[in-house]
């Protein structure tokens, strides 16, 4: 068994060597300056993404983007209901706040 395999291998390692030629260094060359640009070209769009300036609109864009789906309805029209009870917390919480501060004088 051991000897019909190492003629089998042989063979295809053979003919697999003699018909593949290997890569000319003007090929390599070419190769490895399109990597070296690709390579360039994410870490320029990585550095981009994490600037904390872009970082920060894209913040804002995503809280402007919730603020409009909950404040207005699909058709564009402002949801009072939701508005109103918003400003009444917020008019709950500042007078619990002034009270608060009021009393400890």
């Amino acid at each position: 068994m051991s000897a019909a395999n190492p003629t089998a291998d042989s063979t295809t390692t053979g003919a697999a060597t003699a018909t593949t030629q290997p890569p000319s260094i003007s090929a390599l060359e070419a190769e490895i300056t399109v990597r070296r640009e690709r390579l360039a070209n994410t870490i320029d769009e990585l550095t981009h993404r994490v600037t904390p300036r872009n970082i920060l609109h894209r913040r804002t864009q995503a809280a402007k983007a919730r603020f409009a789906d909950v404040a207005t309805t699909p058709e564009g029209h402002l949801r009072v209901e939701r508005l109103a009870a918003v400003v009444a917390v917020v008019a709950v919480v500042g007078g619990v706040i002034l009270y608060r501060r009021i009393r400890q004088r």
